[in-house]
């Protein structure tokens, strides 16, 4: 059974990650090129009001989001976060005017059941955290290396595969940010704030989100918003319930049965997140012939 209160702070979480997205990518594609992937960039969004309302409200989502996994397993939290990708929708359907058609409504419909399908079939609850620091450092450590792989590939490529790549490496950090709060928030739990500041854990998430952040403008910057907020919000689930049974002890349903239903209900969620994504409702991003630039290697 869902815990009613995990379910609201998640979805509610989701509303403001996903109206925070959009606002974040209708300022960041006015940004200057020479900001790419550089914190000069966070510099010259801050002075963005539309940019800082976006930020606002993501970081609301995070803090409801970091109540939700204190309260919930993540392997349950992380399904319900997806769903920013509607709250987005929403939006940017407010903002263009263009109705959901076909594809919108069955991307909508595949998100919403393969979220359903996973947690029903799952049924996720906790269990013993996984005291093996080598695990963790290992999941940690094959996390963190790919997103990095996946940023630094990304500037050999034609801009639009290079959004979506820096959005699956942003992707991937969000999610193990996930699981460091849900450590963060047990520490907190048991030994209270001198158990937290002395951890490295709070320092993990600080480093990981300033980093995911300038991944995350980047891509918002290069490309239009369908072109990487599909590729961020299916690779953040996927990483954070990685993260969530390798070693935070979340356990699922292992019967042939079950496991059918949870992997049918992720394939539907990724499916569903990128017809979404890439709807036309969506933000085209920039439009100026001038801030366009084709990466591909001449």
């Amino acid at each position: 059974m869902v815990d009613v209160t995990v379910f609201a702070f998640a979805v509610s979480a989701a509303c403001c990650l996903g109206v925070g997205f959009v606002l974040q990518q209708n300022a960041a594609q006015r940004a200057p090129m020479s900001d790419f992937l550089s914190l000069r960039l966070l510099l010259d969004l801050m002075r963005m009001p539309r940019w800082l309302a976006g930020i606002a409200l993501m970081v609301a989502g995070m803090a409801l989001g970091a109540v939700a996994l204190g309260q919930g397993e993540i392997s349950l939290v992380e399904p319900l976060l997806a769903t920013n990708l509607l709250f987005a929708m929403a939006l940017s359907r407010w903002q263009t005017k263009q109705s959901l058609g076909r594809s919108g409504w069955g991307g909508l419909v595949l998100l919403a059941c393969g979220v359903t399908a996973f947690i029903v079939a799952g049924q996720p609850h906790g269990g013993d955290t996984v005291t093996d620091p080598l695990r963790h450092w290992l999941i940690i450590g094959i996390m963190v290396g790919v997103a990095m792989l996946l940023a630094a590939v990304s500037k050999r490529v034609r801009m639009s595969t290079e959004a979506a790549l820096l959005a699956v490496a942003a992707g991937l950090l969000y999610g193990v940010q996930d699981a460091l709060t849900r450590v963060s928030s047990e520490r907190f739990g048991h030994g209270g704030w001198p158990a937290l500041v002395t951890s490295w854990q709070p320092y993990g998430i600080l480093a990981i989100g300033v980093t995911g952040l300038v991944l995350v403008q980047s891509a918002f910057e290069t490309a239009p918003l369908r072109m990487s907020l599909p590729a961020l919000t299916a690779a953040q689930p996927l990483a954070g319930i990685a993260c969530g049974v390798g070693f935070l002890g979340d356990r699922l349903r292992t019967t042939p049965g079950a496991l059918a239903w949870e992997a049918a209900g992720l394939v539907a969620i990724v499916v569903g997140i990128v017809l979404i994504g890439r709807h036309p409702a969506m933000p085209s991003g920039m439009t100026e012939e001038g801030h366009m630039r084709d990466l591909q290697p001449h």
